[in-house]
């Protein structure tokens, strides 16, 4: 029967070529504005880390100083070198990883290449495993390698195609800086979008080539690139290189794998908040803060906010697109009320006569989701083309290429319902008589 109802719906299609273009035209142009936009809030807006994320938290607490103090005020985005080696020394969660970022010179020992600064990150051990990154060659260093400041790296496949060819390059020396390394790990294509386990180098389209224990880069006085934030009379630490110990500037995770050890662990920092201000380290009373991955996304805004709005108006120009629709639907269902009145005398039940115009719509939302296909991979490549950081990231997924049908098949159907209920209604006796 499908068959039939869509060999009918052909036909009726060729007959009137202007109305049923129109029609598509209106649904391909809402289809593409929409998905356009969808696709990059989609990918903006996607789990960096499926799987996993759920085990992910992103520790705050607070110490600084009573000044400024207000009810309500959340805790520092990030946190002192004191605490951080405090959390991470304690090993209260399953994992644990305190990181900043920097920029480092390479000094290549070919001469064919000159020396470059590549982006680093300064983090320990659990750092690989906690977030699940991939090795093509080797491993990351060990808790105890930590300990001993060793002059151990690892670097991305990008790095070391550059550098050694693609070669498996573990064991082989890497000059950073005015110092030797032991390349111990290389890993495989790993750019976790957005850039979530330190925001303040940037949220989307950032990635670090190199990783080098927390302590060596500190011991070697290392440029450190990412934000900080200081009171009282916070300076410059460590030789004036780093901020001081009322400088929040580092970045902490742990993981913790069921609900009951991330509520434990939140015990755990209001009682380390307790202990710091009996020490006289904090002046305020405890302030902390625990979000898994997505939620510390989302309370940091990482989508920005007018991607949400373009989202938003999309959807209301694919309405209207639909309400014109509607209109055309109409007026071409309605122009045939001779012909269905026919079928109606000839035995065909209304409810035959609205399944087939429903399946004229289909295939009209078909042709209309081709069209908005087409228009939204020029509107993405449009996106691709502008300044912003995540402009490189909009691309249409299997995901999406099956949304965009999906969307403009159930539009279309949407829009014929009332369309094919009105024709469906028509009598035949009295389209018949007139005729």
């Amino acid at each position: 029967m499908f068959g039939y109802y869509l060999d009918l719906a052909l036909r009726s299609l060729k007959r009137n070529k202007v109305l049923t273009a129109l029609m598509v035209l209106a649904i391909a142009v809402g289809i593409g504005a929409c998905m356009t936009t969808f696709t990059v809030l989609h990918v903006l807006s996607g789990d960096p880390l499926p799987g996993r994320s759920s085990a992910l938290y992103y520790p705050q607490i607070d110490p600084q100083d009573a000044s400024g103090m207000m009810p309500g005020t959340m805790p520092p985005l990030q946190v002192t070198l004191i605490d951080g080696m405090n959390l991470l020394r304690a090993r209260r969660a399953d994992r644990q990883a305190l990181m900043t970022g920097g920029a480092v010179p390479i000094h290549p020992d070919s001469s064919s290449l000159d020396p470059f600064y590549v982006e680093a990150r300064y983090t320990t051990a659990d750092f690989f495993a906690m977030f699940e990154a991939p090795f093509l060659y080797g491993h990351g260093w060990t808790g105890a390698d930590d300990e001993a400041h060793a002059r151990d790296v690892v670097i991305t496949r990008k790095l070391d195609e550059k550098l050694f060819k693609g070669a498996d390059s573990t064991g082989r020396t890497l000059r950073v800086g005015g110092s030797t390394f032991r390349i111990v790990g290389v890993l495989d294509s790993w750019r976790p979008n957005p850039h979530f386990y330190d925001l303040t180098t940037g949220s989307y389209n950032y990635y670090d080539e190199v990783f080098i224990p927390l302590q060596t880069a500190l011991e070697l006085h290392y440029d450190h690139n990412g934000s900080n934030d200081c009171w009282g009379n916070g300076t410059g630490g460590a030789g004036g290189i780093y901020p001081s110990a009322t400088c929040v500037w580092l970045q902490y995770w742990v993981e913790l794998d069921t609900p009951a050890k991330a509520a434990a662990y939140t015990q755990y920092l209001v009682h380390y908040s307790e202990e710091q201000k009996a020490l006289g380290r904090f002046e305020r009373s405890p302030n902390v803060r625990l979000d898994n991955l997505m939620q510390w996304l989302d309370y940091n805004g990482v989508v920005p906010s007018d991607v949400r709005l373009q989202a938003w108006l999309a959807l209301g120009f694919l309405l209207v697109c639909l309400v014109n629709t509607v209109g055309l639907m109409l007026a071409k269902f309605l122009r045939r009320s001779g012909e269905l009145s026919v079928r109606r005398a000839l035995g065909a039940s209304k409810r035959a006569l609205f399944a087939q115009l429903l399946t004229e719509s289909a295939v009209v939302g078909l042709a209309g989701g081709v069209g908005g296909l087409l228009l939204a991979l020029l509107g993405l490549w449009l996106v691709r083309h502008r300044s912003s950081d995540y402009a490189a990231l909009a691309h249409l997924d299997p995901v999406m290429l099956l949304a965009t049908f999906a969307l403009a098949i159930g539009a279309s159907l949407l829009a014929g319902i009332l369309p094919a209920w009105r024709a469906s209604k028509v009598a035949p006796a009295l389209q018949l008589k007139s005729n």
